[in-house]
């Protein structure tokens, strides 16, 4: 007997569903239809979206632990003092390559690159200590949790990752937590992504089961980027249309 598309669709959701609050690795749903190049990192969920319960449970959880913490503030060394009469003796061409403001930007793109190149470093090394194999069930750790119980798999380990550049003066609308599949084996995984360019990010993979170093999106065409979340925002990675990220 011929079960209907839409009876297909629901048991399908309630097989992700049941594997995903079970728990197998890090996060594990085998249920993707994605391609993995012109894509929008920034498409809001479908309302039937099996990943949406668990990551809406890590995101109160998360603000809840943050009382706990002492977060440092970060950014701006100086604030922009505007226009003023100096600003009529710039020079017409403000695009020379030799020039002050080309040097400038050279040297902090090159410095933020280097900053978090260097948290990658860091958790990866730290990955070969700390990580803590989930049990039957696969619990997403806060940052608290995972701090104070000296470690955690790659969902609670990459949220040192996701809060030391942030702290560090990266912007809360250029970093997220985001879950990844490797199709050929529909194997799961959590990292951060630094958008610097909004439509091929920095990938930080806390384990290096993924990669290691810091290599952009566009490097591991095994992978494929599904979800991409914060502790107040969440989206879905699908083929490229208008759309941007928000400020939290």
């Amino acid at each position: 007997m011929a079960v209907r598309p839409h009876r297909n669709r629901q048991i399908q959701i309630c097989v992700a569903a049941l594997l995903l609050f079970s728990g197998m690795g890090c996060a594990t749903i085998l249920n993707h239809d994605l391609v993995s190049d012109e894509l929008d990192y920034f498409q809001h969920p479908r309302p039937d979206d099996v990943w949406s319960p668990k990551i809406e449970g890590w995101q109160r959880r998360e603000r809840f632990d943050a009382d706990l913490l002492a977060p440092l503030e970060s950014g701006p060394a100086v604030q922009s003092a505007g226009f003023s009469a100096a600003n009529k003796q710039l020079p017409a061409n403000q695009s020379d390559a030799s020039g002050l403001r080309a040097k400038y930007f050279e040297f902090r793109s090159d410095s933020r690159r280097a900053l978090a190149a260097s948290v990658a470093s860091w958790i990866q090394s730290e990955a070969k200590e700390h990580y803590r194999e989930d049990g039957a069930v696969d619990h997403w750790a806060t940052l608290e949790e995972t701090l104070a119980r000296g470690g955690d798999d790659c969902d609670g380990l990459e949220l040192l990752a996701f809060h030391a550049l942030q702290d560090l003066g990266f912007s809360a609308s250029e970093v997220y937590r985001a879950i990844v599949v490797r199709p050929s084996d529909g194997q799961h995984h959590m990292v951060t992504l630094w958008f610097e360019d909004p439509t091929d990010p920095w990938v930080i993979d806390p384990t290096g089961a993924m990669t290691l170093g810091m290599p952009r999106m566009s490097d591991l065409p095994e992978w494929t980027p599904i979800k991409v979340f914060s502790e107040r925002l969440e989206y879905t990675v699908r083929q490229r249309t208008e759309s941007f990220a928000q400020i939290p």
